[in-house]
């Protein structure tokens, strides 16, 4: 049996319909109920709260494995209250490589730190930006800017790197990672076939939207961190937050030859991922 911790949620969600179509038995764990059954895939959830170690013990109770869409922070607790027995696929985050300390980031690699000194067998993903998800707004959100501005500001004019990966093949990878039997613990980045510069991935956004790409505006981080402050107030433009802006600085790129030897997953085209994005809108 295959327990889904954070079924409720977009890649658990995605999870669980993958699992389903494989005619693979799980059961979701999820806080709310009520959220699970407005996702319509049926099955009696169970409740467990992520806090409460004697309910997640109860919800994990005979499982052999443990797939956790919650974020990294969680992992001490799943440790915890999973059988000794079971085998986990963690979900974390390559936030855990970012220079810029925040609490995102370091619940991710405390959760990697806690997961890798465990004694459960199997592995913990850490994805790039996750575009493609059903009632994911991270590209569409984009798109939205670039309707709005008559010029692109970014910071550094865009250079720096990104390696954004399609829900499709995070499913994908945790499916893979469920599947396979794992000897001791690993960590592994599962992200887009090749990094591509930040400018480059807001064109084929661009693109992918049937819109014209602004001309880029290179601007100093500090004032674009500033200025998102205020782009909750403005009407008609979607929120982003500071430390967004200052992420847009480092790069992100990294080695999926691990992900495809170890996941058999090869990842689709940013173009292709795109398409089938905006296509679905």
């Amino acid at each position: 049996m295959i327990a889904v911790i954070g079924a409720s949620g977009r890649s658990g969600a995605a999870l669980c319909r993958a699992l389903a179509a494989r005619g693979l038995e799980y059961v979701p764990v999820v806080r709310d109920p009520a959220r699970w059954a407005a996702l319509g895939l049926g099955g009696t959830p169970r409740v467990a709260r992520l806090e409460d170690a004697g309910a997640l013990r109860a919800a994990l109770a005979g499982v052999g494995r443990v797939a956790s869409c919650a974020h990294a922070r969680w992992t001490p607790a799943i440790l915890a209250a999973a059988p000794p027995a079971a085998q986990l696929v963690l979900m974390g985050s390559t936030r855990r490589f970012s220079r810029w300390p925040d609490a995102h980031g370091d619940g991710v690699r405390a959760g990697e730190a806690a997961f890798l000194a465990g004694a459960h067998r199997g592995v913990m993903l850490h994805p790039t930006m996750i575009y493609g998800a059903q009632g994911e707004n991270n590209v569409q959100r984009l798109a939205a800017l670039l309707r709005r501005l008559p010029v692109a500001p970014l910071p550094g004019g865009g250079r720096a790197l990104v390696q954004p990966i399609h829900q499709g093949d995070v499913t994908a990878s945790l499916l893979a990672a469920l599947l396979r039997d794992w000897q001791g613990r690993q960590a592994l980045v599962v992200a887009g076939p090749e990094p591509l510069a930040y400018r480059d991935f807001l064109a084929a956004v661009a693109a992918a939207a049937g819109l014209r790409m602004r001309p880029v505006l290179p601007v100093p981080a500090a004032p674009l961190r500033l200025l998102a402050r205020l782009s909750a107030r403005l009407p008609g433009l979607p929120e982003i937050g500071p430390d967004e802006i200052r992420r847009l600085t480092e790069d992100k790129a990294f080695d999926i030859g691990p992900m495809r030897r170890e996941l058999g997953v090869s990842p689709r085209s940013l173009t292709a991922g795109l398409s089938e994005t905006f296509g679905a809108a």
